[in-house]
């Protein structure tokens, strides 16, 4: 793909998420997107940064409870991990699930 294209499909992935996450914990978590990046600060302290790395046409993610992780686009047109085939909307749904005990739908 090329570069406006992974821009396009990057930010509009993050504003989905951004969208999705303020509707459901954001009573419980500041969820912020600035400049491209998306921000989630839980009320403990906790915060997770998720944001898109252009030169690997990749979204990062930063997790307090899963670490670093990337995310790359590929044929199945899911973001999927780099170092495995875990969705990312699937991996911040169950963790997020975990730490509110809320169900939370990111498609």
């Amino acid at each position: 793909m090329d570069v406006n294209e992974f821009e396009n499909l990057a930010q509009k992935t993050l504003e989905d998420l951004f969208e999705a996450l303020d509707e459901a914990i954001g009573d419980v978590a500041d969820v912020d997107f600035d400049n491209g990046i998306l921000t989630v600060e839980l009320d403990d302290g906790r915060q997770y940064i998720i944001n898109k790395h252009t030169p690997n046409q990749e979204i990062w993610l930063s997790s307090p409870l899963s670490g670093a992780a990337h995310y790359a686009y590929g044929e199945a047109q899911v973001w999927t991990s780099t170092r495995g085939n875990e969705a990312l909307k699937a991996v911040l749904a169950a963790e997020f699930k975990q730490i509110t005990s809320r169900n939370i739908d990111l498609n």
